[in-house]
Protein backbone atom coordinates (compact mmCIF):
# COMPACT_ATOMS: atom_id res chain seq x y z
CA UNK A 1 0.00 0.00 0.00
CA UNK A 2 2.89 2.35 0.76
CA UNK A 3 4.20 1.89 -2.79
CA UNK A 4 0.88 2.93 -4.35
CA UNK A 5 0.88 6.05 -2.20
CA UNK A 6 4.49 6.82 -3.10
CA UNK A 7 3.73 6.44 -6.82
CA UNK A 8 0.72 8.74 -6.45
CA UNK A 9 2.85 11.32 -4.63
CA UNK A 10 5.55 11.01 -7.31
CA UNK A 11 2.93 11.69 -9.97
CA UNK A 12 2.06 14.88 -8.08
CA UNK A 13 5.70 15.97 -8.18
CA UNK A 14 6.89 14.99 -4.72
CA UNK A 15 10.68 14.69 -4.70
CA UNK A 16 10.47 13.29 -1.16
CA UNK A 17 8.35 10.39 -2.41
CA UNK A 18 10.82 9.69 -5.21
CA UNK A 19 13.69 9.81 -2.72
CA UNK A 20 11.80 7.35 -0.51
CA UNK A 21 11.30 4.93 -3.42
CA UNK A 22 15.00 5.20 -4.26
CA UNK A 23 16.16 4.65 -0.68
CA UNK A 24 13.68 1.83 -0.13
CA UNK A 25 14.82 -0.25 -3.12
CA UNK A 26 18.32 1.02 -3.96
CA UNK A 27 20.18 -1.76 -2.14
CA UNK A 28 18.20 -4.60 -3.71
CA UNK A 29 18.51 -3.06 -7.15
CA UNK A 30 22.27 -2.54 -6.86
CA UNK A 31 22.82 -6.08 -5.57
CA UNK A 32 20.86 -7.52 -8.49
CA UNK A 33 22.69 -5.36 -11.02
CA UNK A 34 26.06 -6.26 -9.46
CA UNK A 35 25.27 -9.96 -9.64
CA UNK A 36 24.28 -9.70 -13.28
CA UNK A 37 27.08 -7.35 -14.38
CA UNK A 38 30.02 -8.03 -12.05
CA UNK A 39 30.89 -4.33 -12.25
CA UNK A 40 30.03 -1.79 -9.55
CA UNK A 41 30.12 1.23 -11.83
CA UNK A 42 27.96 -0.39 -14.51
CA UNK A 43 25.54 -1.64 -11.84
CA UNK A 44 25.12 1.85 -10.42
CA UNK A 45 24.65 3.24 -13.94
CA UNK A 46 21.89 0.72 -14.68
CA UNK A 47 20.09 1.48 -11.42
CA UNK A 48 20.32 5.23 -12.01
CA UNK A 49 19.09 4.79 -15.59
CA UNK A 50 16.10 2.83 -14.29
CA UNK A 51 15.21 5.65 -11.91
CA UNK A 52 15.65 8.29 -14.62
CA UNK A 53 13.30 6.31 -16.87
CA UNK A 54 10.89 5.87 -13.97
CA UNK A 55 10.82 9.64 -13.39
CA UNK A 56 10.39 10.41 -17.08
CA UNK A 57 7.44 8.03 -17.40
CA UNK A 58 5.82 8.73 -14.03
CA UNK A 59 2.88 10.60 -15.58
CA UNK A 60 1.77 7.53 -17.54
CA UNK A 61 3.04 4.91 -15.08
CA UNK A 62 0.42 2.59 -13.63
CA UNK A 63 1.35 0.29 -10.78
CA UNK A 64 -0.40 -3.01 -11.43
CA UNK A 65 1.73 -5.23 -9.19
CA UNK A 66 4.74 -4.84 -6.98
CA UNK A 67 6.82 -1.68 -7.40
CA UNK A 68 9.88 -3.59 -6.22
CA UNK A 69 9.21 -6.33 -8.78
CA UNK A 70 8.76 -3.75 -11.52
CA UNK A 71 12.01 -1.97 -10.66
CA UNK A 72 13.93 -5.25 -10.35
CA UNK A 73 12.65 -6.34 -13.74
CA UNK A 74 13.75 -3.01 -15.21
CA UNK A 75 17.21 -3.45 -13.66
CA UNK A 76 17.45 -7.01 -15.01
CA UNK A 77 16.53 -5.76 -18.48
CA UNK A 78 19.02 -2.90 -18.21
CA UNK A 79 21.74 -5.33 -17.12
CA UNK A 80 20.88 -7.61 -20.03
CA UNK A 81 21.22 -4.69 -22.45
CA UNK A 82 24.53 -3.65 -20.88
CA UNK A 83 25.86 -7.20 -21.16
CA UNK A 84 24.80 -7.39 -24.81
CA UNK A 85 26.58 -4.13 -25.54
CA UNK A 86 29.70 -5.35 -23.73
CA UNK A 87 29.66 -8.62 -25.60
CA UNK A 88 29.48 -6.81 -28.90
CA UNK A 89 32.43 -4.58 -27.94
CA UNK A 90 34.75 -7.16 -26.42
CA UNK A 91 34.09 -10.83 -25.75
CA UNK A 92 37.44 -11.40 -23.99
CA UNK A 93 37.13 -9.12 -20.94
CA UNK A 94 37.69 -10.50 -17.42
CA UNK A 95 35.21 -9.77 -14.63
CA UNK A 96 36.34 -7.02 -12.26
CA UNK A 97 37.78 -7.87 -8.86
CA UNK A 98 35.55 -8.06 -5.81
CA UNK A 99 35.22 -4.91 -3.73
CA UNK A 100 36.05 -4.53 -0.05
CA UNK A 101 33.52 -5.24 2.67
CA UNK A 102 32.32 -2.52 5.06
CA UNK A 103 33.37 -4.38 8.22
CA UNK A 104 36.07 -3.20 10.64
CA UNK A 105 37.24 -6.75 11.47
CA UNK A 106 40.22 -7.44 9.13
CA UNK A 107 40.25 -11.28 9.34
CA UNK A 108 36.48 -11.41 8.83
CA UNK A 109 36.78 -8.92 5.99
CA UNK A 110 39.44 -11.01 4.27
CA UNK A 111 37.38 -14.19 4.58
CA UNK A 112 34.19 -12.46 3.38
CA UNK A 113 35.96 -10.84 0.45
CA UNK A 114 37.50 -14.17 -0.54
CA UNK A 115 34.15 -15.95 -0.32
CA UNK A 116 32.36 -13.16 -2.18
CA UNK A 117 35.07 -13.23 -4.81
CA UNK A 118 34.66 -16.98 -5.25
CA UNK A 119 30.89 -16.66 -5.45
CA UNK A 120 31.13 -13.73 -7.88
CA UNK A 121 33.60 -15.63 -10.05
CA UNK A 122 31.37 -18.71 -10.04
CA UNK A 123 28.25 -16.63 -10.81
CA UNK A 124 30.08 -14.97 -13.70
CA UNK A 125 30.72 -18.41 -15.21
CA UNK A 126 27.03 -19.26 -15.31
CA UNK A 127 25.12 -18.60 -18.51
CA UNK A 128 23.43 -15.21 -18.21
CA UNK A 129 19.92 -16.70 -18.36
CA UNK A 130 20.61 -18.96 -15.37
CA UNK A 131 22.34 -16.21 -13.39
CA UNK A 132 19.42 -13.87 -14.04
CA UNK A 133 16.80 -16.33 -12.78
CA UNK A 134 18.89 -17.23 -9.71
CA UNK A 135 19.31 -13.59 -8.75
CA UNK A 136 15.67 -12.70 -9.36
CA UNK A 137 14.68 -15.64 -7.17
CA UNK A 138 17.24 -15.13 -4.37
CA UNK A 139 17.80 -11.39 -4.28
CA UNK A 140 14.46 -10.14 -5.47
CA UNK A 141 12.44 -12.90 -3.84
CA UNK A 142 10.35 -13.23 -6.97
CA UNK A 143 8.19 -16.29 -7.58
CA UNK A 144 8.85 -18.45 -10.62
CA UNK A 145 5.55 -17.25 -12.06
CA UNK A 146 6.64 -13.59 -11.73
CA UNK A 147 10.10 -14.36 -13.12
CA UNK A 148 8.57 -16.19 -16.08
CA UNK A 149 6.19 -13.31 -16.78
CA UNK A 150 8.90 -10.65 -16.52
CA UNK A 151 11.34 -12.57 -18.76
CA UNK A 152 8.62 -13.71 -21.16
CA UNK A 153 9.43 -17.40 -20.67
CA UNK A 154 7.44 -20.36 -19.36
CA UNK A 155 7.40 -21.20 -15.67
CA UNK A 156 9.05 -24.54 -16.45
CA UNK A 157 11.86 -22.75 -18.29
CA UNK A 158 12.39 -20.44 -15.31
CA UNK A 159 12.50 -23.44 -12.95
CA UNK A 160 14.88 -25.32 -15.23
CA UNK A 161 17.25 -22.37 -15.55
CA UNK A 162 17.20 -22.02 -11.79
CA UNK A 163 17.87 -25.70 -11.13
CA UNK A 164 20.61 -26.01 -13.78
CA UNK A 165 22.20 -22.79 -12.57
CA UNK A 166 22.28 -23.93 -8.95
CA UNK A 167 23.71 -27.31 -9.98
CA UNK A 168 26.47 -25.67 -12.00
CA UNK A 169 27.12 -23.13 -9.25
CA UNK A 170 27.52 -25.95 -6.74
CA UNK A 171 29.97 -27.76 -9.03
CA UNK A 172 31.98 -24.58 -9.56
CA UNK A 173 32.12 -23.80 -5.85
CA UNK A 174 32.97 -27.42 -4.96
CA UNK A 175 35.88 -27.27 -7.44
CA UNK A 176 37.01 -24.01 -5.82
CA UNK A 177 36.93 -25.54 -2.32
CA UNK A 178 38.95 -28.57 -3.48
CA UNK A 179 41.74 -26.29 -4.71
Amino acid sequence: MEDRLLVLRCKRGSTEALARVYEKYKRDLIVLAMALLNDTSAAEDVVHDVFVSFVKSIETFRLTGSLKGFLLTCVANGARNTNKARYQQDTNSDPPAATDSDTDDPPYSIICNEQLGQLGHAMAQLPYEQREVIMLRFQAGMTFKTIARSLDISINTAKSRYRYGLDKLQLLLDDEVER
